[in-house]
This record gives structure tokens, sequence and C-alpha cells, in this order.
């Protein structure tokens, strides 16, 4: 594999790889924002990465406002070059927790290879499970936790997710390229979760609320401590922000009391069910 450049992978045992990506499930920074929070005051070492040139496309054809979608990002000031964000994958270590991270870029071209990969550093990592975190844009009001979803690479994994309050997921559409790992993950002797938070569609930008919610279950999941208090103070700060911002707006206040309505109806119905 010339795409994958070997740094120094320690041997684990039973090890969890969390995988993020940017791009398609990325909304909020949820995907991103969650593997660098569990990241966060770890011992981490870089131990693999993926290059970057055979899987993008820079140069697509169309209007500016296409073609800027998919070149890299430039930073000039005062006519001196200071950053080329060109697209990264790389993976990271924390031997003592036994877990191994990933944050890239989903690929536009040769994913097979790209999936590739990340399942030979799986398995010289001695990784059995990987959980890919990411998000979408749905009804959930930003007052109230997002919901989570989760799909998996082998039905007796079904029953964690009840475990973890995430609900299985009901989905037929474009795929992501997470999707093709959790179609092959058994393939290579790896049991795979995908858990996707529900995060507010009228809004743009991160959101700490979403980040700190997948954050806490990750967490759970894996029972590692982290620490949130720093997001936390984030996530009230961004949610009144974004009230007072709604508060101004007729309209959207308006659409943001009736999916409060929704949800607590929702919540309501299911936990009558129980």
């Amino acid at each position: 594999m010339d795409s994958l450049e070997i740094l120094g992978i320690p041997k684990l045992d039973n090890a969890t790889m969390l995988l993020a990506l940017t791009g398609w499930m990325d909304g909020g920074a949820v995907s991103t924002g969650t593997v660098k929070m569990l990241m966060n005051g770890r011992d981490v070492k870089q131990i693999a990465r993926i290059t970057a040139d055979p899987f993008y496309i820079y140069n697509f054809p169309g209007s500016m406002e296409v073609a800027s979608l998919f070149r890299p990002t430039v930073k000039v000031k005062g006519g001196v070059i200071r950053d080329l964000d060109m697209p990264s994958n790389s993976f990271y270590c924390d031997e003592a927790a036994n877990l191994v991270f990933f944050i890239g870029k989903e690929p536009n071209l040769r994913w097979q290879e790209f999936a590739s990969c990340i399942f030979e550093v799986a398995r010289q990592a001695g990784v059995r499970r990987i959980i890919f975190m990411g998000s979408f844009g749905g009804t959930v009001p930003h007052t109230r936790e997002p919901r989570m979803f989760g799909s998996i690479s082998h039905r007796t994994l079904r029953p964690q997710l009840q475990t973890y309050a995430v609900k299985p997921s009901d989905y037929k559409g474009p795929a992501g390229f997470s999707t093709l790992l959790l179609a092959q993950a058994s393939s290579h002797d790896i049991e795979m979760f995908s858990l996707v938070a529900e995060i507010p569609g009228y809004l743009e930008g991160v959101n700490p609320l979403s980040i700190e919610t997948v954050s806490r279950r990750l967490a759970k999941i894996l029972n590692v401590p982290v620490d949130l208090a720093a997001m936390r103070s984030a996530s009230n700060k961004w949610e009144i922000e974004v009230s007072e911002a709604v508060q101004k707006d007729e309209d959207l206040s308006a659409t943001v009391k009736k999916l409060e309505e929704q949800y607590d109806n929702e919540l309501i119905k299911e936990q009558g069910e129980q």
C-alpha cells in the first residue's frame, strides 16, 4: 500500500479505533470535534498516515462557487503565505488506554484503497472494534439534546445500541465512506458501530452541545474518563447565543417552538412505550 505510511504501530490487545471524517457527516464538527475531545489530555503519538493526493479532487470543473468546495484553502497576510490547508489523514494511539484514533477527510476517489489502508492499520494495531461518529441535520431543536442513531456491522451488536440509548437507524439514500467500512468490517474480523447525532438542520457552524453529547455517550461506551467541563461551559454559552439570535427572527422562533413541541411529544410517547 504505497498510500499508507507507517510511522510505528504498537501491537495492542482488542483495541478500539475511534474514526472521524470531515465532509459528508461532519455537520457541526461533531465527527472531528468528538474524536479531538476524546484525544484531549491523552498521551497520544502519531503512528501512521494516509497520503492525500490519490484520494481527492482539487480542480473540479464548473462555476467558482462549486469548484471552491473542492480546493484547499490558503491564508495570505501582507502578501506572505501563512497557511495552506491540504487534506490530512492521520492515525494516533494511546497505548495505555488501548485506543487508536483516526482523523481524516472523506475521500473523493478510490474508496476501496482508502478503506484498505484503515483496515491495515487496524490489523497491525490489534484493533477489534471501530466506532465512527457523525451527524446529520434534522428536526431536533438546539434547546434539546441531540438524538443518537446507530448502525452496526454485526446483528449480535444490536443489544448494545439499546444499552447505550442509541436508536437503530432506518435509512435509504446516498451512502458515505463510513458505510463502506461498516459493510466490510466483518470480513476483517472487526466489529463496527456508526453513531450519528441528529443536529438542528437550521444551524451552521460548530455545535458544542452535540459534540458534548456524543463525547459523553462515547466515554460511557468506552468506559474511559473524559473531562467535559470546558465543553459544558461552551455548550451553555452557545445555546444562549443561538437562542438570542432565534428570538430576533419571528419565523424561525415559531419554527423552533414547533420543533420543541414535536421533540417533547415524541419523547413522551417513547417513554410510554418502554
